[in-house]
Parts: structure tokens; sequence; C-alpha cells
């Protein structure tokens, strides 16, 4: 499994020699396993200094409190530097009126990159050297898989997870929940450093997980066991199929890029289409929009449909820009096309031209 872990490293890059590296860890299965794994690799020299994160989001009370006396331990045990918060994840989500899952986790991330910041600094290395890693396996990713296939996603989207995003990177993800529970196991039966929580468990269990209330549960207990019954192989011939469909995203994705360089101005708080944009393949420029949208709304927010179709609709069936089309989008951006091109902006700067103009 090591080796597989080290090959899922080097085919991705994931981290070198020096990089320090975050480990996320909640306690259950896949980040426990994930707190050894990290600390082999390190002695094997091939990642750098290792820390521990743990954040409470104070859903399951006095298990919460188990979950991160249990990783504080671990932490301990392993002589990691040890990075603990918490977080009122459901006082949040009353606040903001949002998912409490998607409020978790934006909580979980904005706590990592401060303590990979703080973790560079003491260790005086540059943050972009700096790695977050999580424990995200086949399973997540399968299951991330079949939810938005329910659901609908955007292009690229069926590739579900990325081995890297940013600073944050994946190493086990080609490996199963199952094969990392058996080398907890394994680990214990020859006596190597484990250790158990306050019940002599290995590792920490979530009950809420069995619940089928919420979305993920569902397909983790419904979906991905009935598919599994038609293919047992199911987990890696569906994580091949999905490096298929990401070793072709990555290539629309650098003929978007191309294609915004070639054909697209960016100005202060603006970017405008040629007309030689309406020219292109209709999959290039959905993706193309889609970047210009993600930087002017932000990574952060999901793109809708509706907007980057209000933008191709700019132009005819012939390529060329419809003068006098205008349109508001998400985010409050104005879409507006002349024979020059079709401007996307602000609307407050859309109102303040026209009123120039005039």
């Amino acid at each position: 499994m090591l080796d597989t872990i080290e090959r899922t490293v080097t085919d991705h890059d994931l981290f070198n020699p020096a990089s320090p590296a975050l480990l996320m860890v909640s306690g259950g299965s896949d980040s426990t396993a994930l707190a050894y794994i990290a600390r082999d690799l390190h002695e094997r020299g091939l990642i750098g200094p290792l820390a521990c994160l743990h954040v409470n989001h104070k859903l399951r009370g006095e298990e919460a409190e188990a979950d991160m006396r249990f990783v504080a331990a671990l932490a301990e045990a392993l002589d990691l530097p040890f990075f603990c918060c918490e977080v009122d994840v459901a006082l949040l989500a009353r606040e903001a009126g949002g998912n409490i899952e998607a409020i978790g986790r934006q909580e979980r991330y904005l706590a990592a990159h401060e303590a990979l910041e703080s973790m560079c600094f003491h260790n005086a290395l540059p943050l972009a050297e700096g790695r977050i890693l999580t424990a995200h396996t086949q399973d997540d990713r399968v299951e991330n898989f079949y939810m938005r296939s329910i659901k609908g996603t955007g292009p690229g989207g069926f590739r579900s997870m990325r081995y890297q995003n940013g600073p944050v990177v994946r190493p086990l993800l080609d490996i199963s929940r199952e094969a990392l529970r058996a080398y907890l196991e394994d680990r214990a039966a020859c006596g190597e450093l484990v250790v158990r929580d306050e019940a002599g468990d290995l590792w920490r269990e979530d009950a809420t997980n069995a619940h089928t209330d919420r979305f993920r549960a569902y397909v983790r207990h419904t979906i991905v066991p009935a598919a599994k019954e038609q293919n047992p192989q199911l987990l890696d011939t569906l994580c091949r199929t999905m490096n298929l469909i990401g070793d072709e995203d990555d290539f629309m994705e650098q003929l978007a890029e191309e294609a915004i360089a070639d054909n697209v101005e960016e100005g202060d708080g603006f970017f405008k289409l040629e007309p030689s944009f309406g020219q292109l393949a209709l999959p290039i420029q959905r993706r193309a929009i889609r970047r210009i949208l993600e930087a002017m709304i932000g990574a952060e927010g999901r793109i809708e449909a509706a907007a980057v179709d209000a933008v191709l609709q700019a132009f005819d069936r012939q390529g060329v820009p419809i003068g006098g089309y205008v349109v508001n989008i998400q985010g409050d951006l104005a879409i507006s096309a002349n024979k020059q091109g079709v401007l996307i902006e602000p609307m407050v700067r859309f109102r303040a031209r026209r009123k120039r103009d005039h």
C-alpha cells in the first residue's frame, strides 16, 4: 500500500522531501491512517516537517470532545506539533442560513491555511512549498462521482476529485477505505506503534455517518453498495475512468487558457471578449467563460450555468457579437455587446460608463 501511495505522490508531484505538510486529522479511520503513513513517508525522507490539525465542529457533544482527545494523543505519540480549534458550525449555519456540511468544510480549510502559514513561519520555510494533506480515498471520490451524476455538474466535474488543488493534496486517492482500515489493524497486530481511543478502538467512528438523511450518506450506504453488487471492482474501475476524464479535462483547460490569452482582453475590473472569441468551438467558449466568471466572482462561488449561457447568447449563431445586447447575471455583473466585442463588467461600472457616454 505504501508503494502505491509513493507512486501516487510521484506521478502527480504532490510534494517533495523538503515540503512542510499539515495533516488534517478528524480521528476517523482514513485520517488516522494518514497520520501514520505521513510519519512513515517522513522517516523515508519523502516529505518534510509534519504537523497535525484537528477541527472540533461542536456538533456531537462529548463524542466530539473524545475525537479531539484521541487526535491529540495520536499527534503526541507520533511527535507531531498539534493544532486544534473549535468552531460552532451549527451556530454559524443558523446565523448565515447555510448548509452545515458546507460551512464545516469551509471552516476546516480556513483553519488549515492559517495553521500551515504558522507552521511554515516557525520552520522558516516558504509558504509556497507548504502542503495540506487530506485523507480522501477512492471511496470519497466514487461517492462524489455519483452525487454529481444525480445532481448534475459542469465541465470536468466527473473527474470528481483532483490529486492536488493549490496547496491541498490527496496522497490516498488511489487507496480504498477498506485497505486503510486493514492497514491500521495490521499495525496493531504486528506490534507497531498505535494509539487507541478511550474504548480501545484504533480510530474514532462518527455515528452520524450511518444516517441516510444526508445526501452523501445516502450515496455511501445505498447507491455505492448497489453498484458494487454489479461490479465488485467498482472503486478501481471507476477511479481509472475518472483519471481518463481528468486527463482530457486538463487538456481542455489548457485550450481554454490559450483561448483567453488569444481572444480576451483583461482590463481594470473588466474582461472583453473579442469578436474572434465567437468563432471558437462551443466547449472551449464555455470553459473560458467559466474561468473568467470565477476570476470576477471568486473561485469559492459556484458559477451558474445560466450565467455562462447569458454570455454565450451575446453572440449570434454565426458567432458575431449582437449589438445592443445587455443582461445582468450572477454576481451583479453586466454583459453587453457591440461590434467591438462582448464586455463583462460589474453592473456599477457598466452604469457609470453608460452615464458618461450619455
